[in-house]
């Protein structure tokens, strides 16, 4: 079991996307397209898809491989999402296409492919069914508290694991020699990438319990927002620029080739690890990085579901940077 940031708050209780409409994903993209060269850049809306199932709709509609599509982020299937993919073809070509559960809404020619990660963040909006009839004020006091440095927990969330919460478990047998790797290098590369995510919650549960959550330690791999990464050698220095939102601790998302913490977080980072050895995770399916240990929730909002609506419950927004989970976040605000 995850510790709770805010255990001390109580929580909304509810259900969370009880239907796609109430879980609603848009990008904040990292930058605009240009109107001119070769690719196209489209946005999509899609309902009950996975991102691979949209583009490969897509990509089958106008005669090209999946391959050949980019995108910045994988998005949920249980939602509506907005995202934007690129494709070679004539914009003309893509605003031609529409089903009932996959739309697109814009189209516009840019120089280049459009790349994983090249986004600012996702803007959610989303529903709690059936809370607590003091929800909105609960909600808003833990929103307030993760708002504020160094903010909330970056779990890695339960789909990452798999509907059968295995697949850390499959990609612990790949590293240890214990299984082979599946022939479909993607699949291959998910489970040995569960595996590094459960290590890395593993890692960040056990700062938490030990109250280093919010206080650097000597030989940490800190990350200046906005910037790189570098070595902690003053701990009172660097917690301080942490409480001031000026950077965030990293955690291990092991691999041949991850930057390893040294001192007394270094020590910390190789008992995570028990019978694992860095050096076996297969290169081409985990090489390795770090991981932000923390996300401040931005632009937060709470407001209780209009009167008429069949169950009793709230609406939350917030903004989250690329590659965090709306899902830890409502973990802290459901408590359930």
């Amino acid at each position: 079991m995850l510790p709770y940031l805010t255990a001390e708050l109580p929580g909304t209780g509810g259900v969370l996307r009880a239907s796609p409409e109430d879980f609603v994903v848009a990008e904040i993209p990292a930058y605009a397209p240009s109107g001119t060269g070769d690719h196209t850049f489209v946005r999509i809306e899609k309902r009950g898809l996975t991102t691979a199932q949209a583009i490969d709709r897509i990509a089958r509609a106008v005669d090209t491989s999946p391959r050949d599509v980019g995108c910045a982020g994988m998005k949920d299937r249980h939602a509506i999402t907005r995202q934007w993919i690129s494709v070679m073809v004539p914009p003309e070509r893509l605003l031609a296409l529409g089903w009932d559960d996959l739309r697109v809404l814009e189209a516009h020619r840019h120089a280049h492919k459009l790349r994983t990660g090249h986004l600012r963040g996702n803007r959610f909006v989303l529903r709690v069914r059936d809370a607590d009839p003091d929800a909105p004020a609960r909600a808003a006091a833990i929103l307030a508290r993760l708002a504020m440095p160094p903010g909330a927990p970056n779990w890695y969330g339960e789909q990452r694991f798999g509907k059968d919460g295995d697949n850390a478990a499959r990609g612990r047998a790949i590293v240890l020699g214990e299984a082979p790797a599946p022939r479909d290098k993607r699949l291959a590369k998910l489970l040995v990438s569960a595996l590094q995510s459960e290590l890395f919650n593993a890692w960040l549960a056990a700062r938490m319990r030990d109250g280093l959550y919010a206080r650097a330690l000597a030989g940490d791999v800190l990350h200046k927002l906005g910037g790189g990464l570098f070595t902690c050698d003053d701990a009172d220095t660097e917690t301080a620029r942490l409480l001031a939102g000026e950077l965030a601790i990293t955690g291990p998302m092991f691999g041949s080739r991850m930057r390893a913490a040294d001192r007394d977080a270094g020590v910390r980072e190789v008992a995570i690890l028990g019978d694992l050895d860095p050096s076996r995770f297969p290169r081409a399916l985990g090489e390795g990085t770090r991981r932000d240990a923390t996300i401040v929730v931005g632009e937060p909002s709470v407001t209780a579901i209009a009167a008429g609506e069949p169950e009793q419950g709230i609406e939350v927004a917030f903004t989250l940077p690329s590659g965090a989970y709306a899902t830890a976040v409502m973990r802290e605000v459901m408590k359930c």
